[in-house]
């Protein structure tokens, strides 16, 4: 068996992970809240991130395949934004953003390109705030924000597929993550990168969560790649923070096909956060 085949076949077998394309109304419930707040949070100050656990407050629920812990979307949205500013999320998937927005007084606008994943985000939206800011979400496509006038964005938090590494639809027309070939990748994320940075208001900040893909035993640069889309659009690297990743095991399986097949397993993505100049 190829590497590539057996890394794909060994991501399938996640148990708890909700396939998008098959939502039932379980996955619509909402569990009971508990606590709206993480327990013993802080601001991170190093450009080092790790965060075990997808969140266990509010509605955040980590069953959705690649998303973003809610620590993510929280240091982004307290360190780069105010209370009232717009915040938007072009990937919204599961809501996770948004929740965020709704807990900390930023009015979020979410996009996804997939009709189920702004109805699963909709439904974990609905939970009491006392005057909370509009929470807003589309179906739309990140490349095309047309419907977005010119710096009208206070912040951007995006964490885009990672290539095809993993689907989330049932190929739609238009989702990135069915695009195999990584120069056509980075194309359509240029793309993603110029309307960002013209929806996008002068000196605030978009940042980016991506990562690294491995074919026939060899690192694709992913990551630098989408970087670099970023920065030909016009906008300005303010830091590059390493996160690690935790729904990899090193040991078991994952560590005999390392050994065996002579790879690193990929634990890590890069945050990329980028400001778009005052001129």
């Amino acid at each position: 068996m190829k590497i590539e085949n057996l890394l794909s076949k060994l991501k399938a077998n996640g148990k708890s992970a909700i396939n998008i394309s098959k939502i039932t109304e379980k996955h619509l419930e909402n569990n009971k809240i508990t606590k709206y707040e993480p327990e013993d949070f802080k601001l991170e100050v190093t450009t080092a991130w790790s965060f075990p656990r997808r969140g266990n407050w509010a509605t955040h629920r980590g069953d959705y395949r690649g998303n973003w812990a809610p620590e993510i979307p929280r240091n982004l949205i307290l360190r780069y934004s105010g209370k009232g500013d717009v915040v938007l999320d072009p990937f919204v998937g599961s809501g996770t953003t948004l929740i965020e927005c709704k807990l900390l007084d930023r009015k979020g606008f979410g996009i996804d390109i997939n009709p189920e994943a702004i109805k699963l985000a909709k439904k974990r939206l609905e939970f009491p705030r006392l005057h909370p800011e509009k929470q807003e979400l589309k179906i739309g496509d990140a490349r095309d924000l047309s419907f977005l006038k010119q710096n009208s964005i206070d912040l951007i938090c995006a964490h885009p597929p990672y290539a095809d590494a993993i689907q989330y639809t049932q190929g739609i027309d238009g989702d990135l993550s069915f695009i195999k070939n990584v120069e056509e990748f980075e194309s359509e994320m240029c793309k993603v990168a110029k309307e960002s940075l013209r929806v996008l208001k002068p000196g605030k900040y978009c940042a980016v969560l991506i990562g690294d893909i491995r074919r026939q035993k060899r690192v694709i640069p992913v990551g630098f790649k989408v970087m670099q889309s970023f920065l030909d659009a016009g906008f300005i690297l303010k830091e590059i923070i390493i996160k690690q990743q935790h729904n990899m095991t090193t040991t078991g399986l994952w560590r005999n096909q390392s050994e065996k097949y002579n790879f690193l397993l990929l634990a890590h993505e890069y945050l990329f956060v980028f400001e778009k100049p005052d001129k």
